[in-house]
């Protein structure tokens, strides 16, 4: 029996971190300070539009205009940490639009009095009003948009706090199916080394050596913290799995290996490729005294970089109806696990008939933010 060459794997995972909340609030305040200095100087220069056309301009007056918006600039930048205490203490909107109709006067008269000092007009006191509700509404929409940036903050918080427990609740059912796929694949492997003890005791100690090869593979994966291994580490416990199987069921069992040798990097789940292989052994080799033949066939498609496996065997087959009704753990668990890791990118189909053999291919989707070595 021919196999693929054997190559070690090991796996790191490179991880995408959000901008943190502190170089968030940096960005803010550097759009800030950027609104006001061009806000100041578009008022410098409004000041003077009557002296502009007329070929003139004041820059200590312009000078004296811009340095006159500092209160606004100084008293509107307060407005953030009282929106947060408000945000903190869960204020309801009621109190908070009461609050910031409050503040808004005090702030028109802190923010216009140093212009009103500087320059003085002598008009009549409705003119002072405009001024006044130009404030109040500068403090309004500052006030809102400080509002509306913490409700950002607070919804993009929820939506990671949602990912996370999100990715919590795939991890423990992909630990789940891990769990249950492992306790499968041991049983089952220790059942065939005990049927072969009966018959063959030497062979039955080689087999033990070889199990203990597969049992570091597993547990190897478990210590690893992560279930991705390279398709050529998938296939040096497939060919160990088959090497054992061979010593018991001898001549019946034929495999033919049709690899493809550039696809031997691409990550995929630990024990993937093997239980497709374990049912073939079990339902087109097991039960029956005839030999057959086992293909295992890889291809990583050169477009999407999308891994294929196929198994295919030359046993019974089966229906359709039955193969979705089967209780069987080993299919069922594979696709589930695909599911979980990669959504509708992956895919697990099956192909039979009774009399014409039994195929499983498994696609699974190029690597995204991983590197194998």
């Amino acid at each position: 029996m021919g196999g693929p060459p054997r190559r070690s794997s090991r796996h790191t995972a490179s991880m995408t971190t959000s901008p943190s909340p502190a170089a968030a609030n940096t960005l803010m305040w550097r759009i800030y300070i950027l609104v006001w200095l061009v806000y100041g100087i578009f008022l410098s220069l409004a000041d003077q539009l009557d002296r502009l056309t007329g070929g003139r301009f004041d820059p200590d007056r312009a000078v004296l205009t811009f340095v006159s918006l500092l209160p606004s600039a100084l008293l509107l930048a307060l407005v953030w940490p009282l929106t947060g205490a408000l945000e903190r203490r869960h204020t309801r909107l009621p109190a908070i639009v009461f609050i910031h109709f409050l503040a808004a006067p005090i702030f028109a008269l802190v923010s216009q009095g140093p212009f009103w000092m500087l320059f003085p007009t002598g008009r009549s006191f409705t003119w002072y009003v405009w001024p006044l509700l130009y404030h109040a509404m500068t403090y309004l929409l500052g006030a809102g948009i400080f509002h509306l940036v913490r409700a950002n903050k607070a919804a993009h918080r929820q939506a990671l706090a949602m990912k996370d427990a999100q990715n919590l609740l795939i991890a423990s059912e992909l630990s789940a199916l891990r769990n249950k796929l492992n306790p499968h694949f041991l049983f089952n492997t220790l059942h065939s080394i005990i049927a072969l003890t009966q018959r063959n005791p030497a062979a039955a100690e080689t087999a033990l050596f070889q199990f203990s090869d597969m049992l570091r593979y597993v547990l190897d994966t478990e210590r690893s913290g992560t279930d991705r291994v390279t398709l050529d580490a998938e296939l040096d416990f497939v060919r160990d799995y088959l090497e054992l199987e061979q010593l018991r069921l001898g001549e019946r069992l034929h495999v033919e290996w049709d690899l493809d040798q550039d696809a031997g990097d691409h990550p995929l789940p630990a024990l993937s490729l093997q239980p497709l292989v374990e049912n073939s052994i079990k339902h087109a080799f097991n039960p029956h005294s005839r030999p057959g033949i086992l293909q295992i066939r890889t291809r990583r498609d050169a477009a999407t970089g999308a891994l294929s496996m196929t198994v295919r065997d030359t046993g019974p087959g089966a229906d359709p109806a039955a193969i979705a009704a089967s209780p069987g753990l080993g299919l069922r668990t594979v696709e589930r696990r695909l599911q979980l890791d990669y959504g509708s990118r992956a895919a697990l189909r099956v192909q039979s008939a009774p009399g014409q053999g039994f195929a499983v291919t498994v696609t699974i989707p190029a690597a995204r933010q991983e590197s194998y070595a």
